[in-house]
């Protein structure tokens, strides 16, 4: 049986709107923006590596030999990455004018450090994720650490599909999955010491890992538990669906506390997403009655790497030009985001899914385009 998860788009839709709250609050002098949860929003970015890993699991389970790696891979590729180099290229062009104008005009952030060349050809090819020698902050586009993270991410569960397939683990896929998280986790604490998550341009991978593989051992429990889960009344998931969303209200809002341990915010992400996937409590189904969160789920991935730029253009349009204050954004965040909902759109159709065709890429492989098995 094949399941779309609209759902869980939609959340990662109105996460990814959350993660450009906590951007906006930057700027921003207003308790609309400035309060407990937007501060800590930042970690919604673990529910995207979890949801991912989840969705990815569900996708490709007929990796087994090279062949069927490099098409997998190839399409990952081309998924994310023409939009990571529009963006790339867009900053390029920012820094660039920057150092241009200065001759004439007062520029602001000038001598960003974090932009030269080693960290521009890093990004290039998504290793900015990885800790290396001279890099020590958060670059050109910034949220880009996470598809480098993604891709990396990407990579391993090939490597494991393949090595799953070679030695006949099938019905080990789930216990050779959360001993990736493991290893991951172990290598993390050995590195840094700690359990914490706020990792980016140095251990930003294995942060990756852990979330992303987290969410392959959330669709094979999904899979197990599906025959006799989907049979159970929809009240009961109406319970359980609205304590998911109070979870990971409280789980955002002590995020001062948690964070020190951080790896359990991918065990609280695999509750929801388990919970959500099968789409039958009161809160799915409100949440699909609304249009325009569809739409938001649909760009939540141009939403999400080009906010950075349009944040940079919004403010300086109303905050340097206009003179706007910053308890303004207690009304300005609305206008900001629409800007950055319409950008997004644009991207969506014209840059992101400029590729969606494979059909090109499967005659390329010289094999026939591979269809899902019946999961149920």
């Amino acid at each position: 049986m094949k399941h779309r998860f609209d759902v869980l788009d939609i959340f990662r839709g109105i996460f990814a709107s959350f993660v450009v709250l906590f951007h906006m609050a930057l700027s921003a002098e207003t308790p609309v923006l400035k309060n407990q949860f937007i501060d800590h929003a930042d970690v919604f970015v673990d529910f995207f590596f979890v949801l991912s890993g989840f969705v990815i699991t569900y996708r490709y389970q007929a990796i087994a030999t090279t062949q069927d790696f490099s098409l997998y891979f190839s399409k990952r590729i081309l998924r994310i990455y023409p939009l990571h180099l529009f963006m790339l290229a867009i900053f390029l062009i920012m820094e660039v004018t920057k150092k241009y104008m200065t001759s004439y005009v007062h520029v602001n952030q000038l001598d960003n450090e974090s932009n030269n060349v080693v960290t521009f050809f890093t990004s290039l090819f998504l290793l900015n994720s990885v800790k290396l020698f001279g890099v020590k902050d958060l670059s050109w586009n910034i949220p880009s650490w996470s598809i480098s993270a993604e891709m990396i991410s990407y990579f391993f569960f090939g490597v494991c599909m393949l090595f799953i397939a070679q030695v006949k683990l099938t019905r080990w896929k789930k216990e050779v999955y959360a001993l990736v998280v493991l290893l991951s986790i172990a290598i993390l604490y050995a590195v840094t010491g700690a359990f914490r998550m706020n990792y980016g341009y140095d251990y930003g991978f294995l942060r990756g890992l852990i979330g992303f593989f987290t969410g392959a051992v959330c669709f094979c429990v999904f899979q197990q538990v599906y025959p006799r889960w989907h049979t159970f009344q929809a009240s009961w998931f109406s319970v359980a669906e609205f304590f998911s969303v109070v979870l990971i209200f409280l789980a955002i809002y002590f995020g001062a506390y948690l964070k020190d341990i951080g790896v359990v915010y991918d065990l609280i992400f695999f509750i929801p997403i388990l919970i959500f996937s099968f789409e039958k409590g009161f809160v799915s189904k409100f949440l699909k009655r609304i249009p325009f969160l569809h739409k938001v789920g649909l760009y939540s991935y141009s939403i999400y790497l080009t906010h950075p730029f349009t944040l940079s253009i919004f403010n300086i349009l109303f905050i340097r030009i206009l003179h706007f204050q910053k308890e303004d954004y207690s009304y300005l965040f609305i206008l900001n985001y629409a800007f950055i909902f319409l950008f997004a759109r644009w991207t969506y159709h014209h840059v992101e899914m400029k590729f969606k065709d494979y059909k090109w890429l499967d005659s390329l492989r010289g094999s026939p385009k591979r269809t899902l098995p019946n999961q149920h």
